[in-house]
C-alpha cells in the first residue's frame, strides 16, 4: 500500500498574495472561487490536478533560510529562458543561475523568498519513445 499527495503547504506571510501571485505562474492551479479567499484570510490556496492543493498558510515568523523542499517548473509553451524572463516579470528574483545553453536551471525565488526552479521545457513522452 503507498500514499497518493492531497496538497502542499506553503508557509506564508500573506497567504491571498501569494496565492494570487502563483496563479499568475502555474496553469495546472487555479484560483477555486468556491473558497470566497479574501486578504487577511489565514489559508488560501489553488486547486490543481486530481483535486490537489496548493495552500498557503498564514504564519508569524519570516523566511529565514533556504527552502528544504521546493518546487520545479517546466514551461509548457515557451523556452526555459522566456519563462524565467516572464516570471521575473511578475516580482520573482533570481537566486541563481545555473543556465548552461539548452541544460540546466534557473533558481528563482516568489514575492516572499520562497526558492523555486525553472527546468527546460516539458516535453510529453510518446508511446515510440
Amino acid at each position: 500500500m503507498s500514499s497518493r499527495a492531497s496538497n502542499f503547504c506553503i508557509d506564508a506571510a500573506d497567504p491571498y498574495a501569494q496565492t494570487m501571485w502563483w496563479a499568475q505562474v502555474l496553469e495546472d492551479f487555479t484560483v477555486d472561487d468556491s473558497w470566497e479567499m479574501k486578504p487577511g484570510d489565514e489559508e488560501c490556496g489553488l486547486t490543481g490536478p486530481d483535486d490537489r492543493y496548493l495552500l498557503f498558510l498564514k504564519v508569524p515568523e519570516p523566511k529565514t533560510v533556504k527552502n528544504r523542499m521546493h518546487i520545479c517548473l517546466r514551461p509548457t509553451d515557451r523556452s526555459r529562458d522566456d519563462e524565467v524572463e516572464r516570471i521575473l516579470g511578475l516580482g520573482a528574483t533570481l537566486v541563481n543561475d545555473l543556465r548552461d545553453g539548452e541544460r540546466g536551471w534557473a533558481v528563482l525565488a516568489d514575492p516572499e523568498g520562497n526558492e523555486f526552479c525553472v527546468l527546460t521545457p516539458y516535453r510529453p513522452s510518446t508511446a515510440a519513445e
